[in-house]
């Protein structure tokens, strides 16, 4: 489900060492030059033993830290807090579809950061950016339980055509299950960086860690602006 989205670049730069020389001149008696060379040699290997410290790289000034969240039991810790304050409904809703509330967790982040009135320019709507045709007549997408189980189920429907398959899942979800079997070089370029980010995060979420280098780089990339208007939108911090 297209939406605006920002980047940013960077610029690296590595600090090059220098160093110097000299020589040495004149008529010396052996057994004192034998010494001096003796000396040289000593603090030359001890200058090779001792480390060098390494200069701090530059800070990424459009690099924005993002809120710490507040554990939950049935989540991942590394999703973002807009997240976490749908834990318990997450659970709920993804039991119901038979989904692993932290796949569920990873659409929901990825799609609208928690935020219940999320609207894409192309129409997608609520919580999972649900498209307005998988809604029955008389129903309200931006309610989250209904837009829970159009969204979700759509995701299960994509995971049974994957035979399980959590990557190839997403990209169903963002692209249509129709891409699903289909080879990966002709995913839309929203649907490879779909699951670029989703599927990483996701394999985090599993391991248990508590931090997701995947999920830092789409805040930073694309989900900073999208997590504030969601936080805005739940009275968060």
């Amino acid at each position: 489900m297209p939406r605006a989205r920002t980047s940013y670049t960077s610029n690296w730069q590595t600090a090059a060492s220098t160093q110097g020389s000299g020589c040495l001149s004149g008529f010396i008696i052996p057994p004192l030059a034998v010494l001096l060379v003796g000396l040289l040699l000593v603090f030359f290997v001890k200058g090779l033993n001792t480390p060098v410290q390494a200069e701090s790289l530059p800070s990424l000034s459009t690099v924005e830290e993002r809120p710490a969240a507040i554990p939950s039991t049935s989540l991942s810790p590394i999703f973002t807090p807009e997240i976490h304050y749908w834990a318990d409904s997450i659970t709920r809703w993804a039991a119901a579809s038979n989904l692993d509330p932290n796949l569920a967790a990873v659409v929901m982040q990825i799609e609208s950061c928690g935020d219940p009135r999320a609207t894409s320019r192309a129409g997608a709507m609520g919580l999972f950016q649900v498209m307005p045709f998988h809604f029955m007549a008389g129903e309200n997408p931006y309610q989250p339980d209904t837009n829970a189980l159009r969204g979700l189920g759509y995701l299960k429907r994509s995971l049974d055509t994957a035979n399980g398959n959590a990557r190839l899942a997403l990209a169903g979800y963002n692209g249509g299950i129709g891409v699903i079997s289909r080879g990966e070089w002709t995913w839309a370029a929203e649907t490879a960086r779909y699951v670029k980010y989703g599927f990483p995060i996701y394999q985090d979420a599993s391991r248990g860690v508590t931090n997701s280098s995947a999920l830092d780089e789409w805040y930073n990339r694309y989900g900073a602006g999208l997590c504030r208007q969601a936080a805005q939108r739940l009275g968060l911090p």
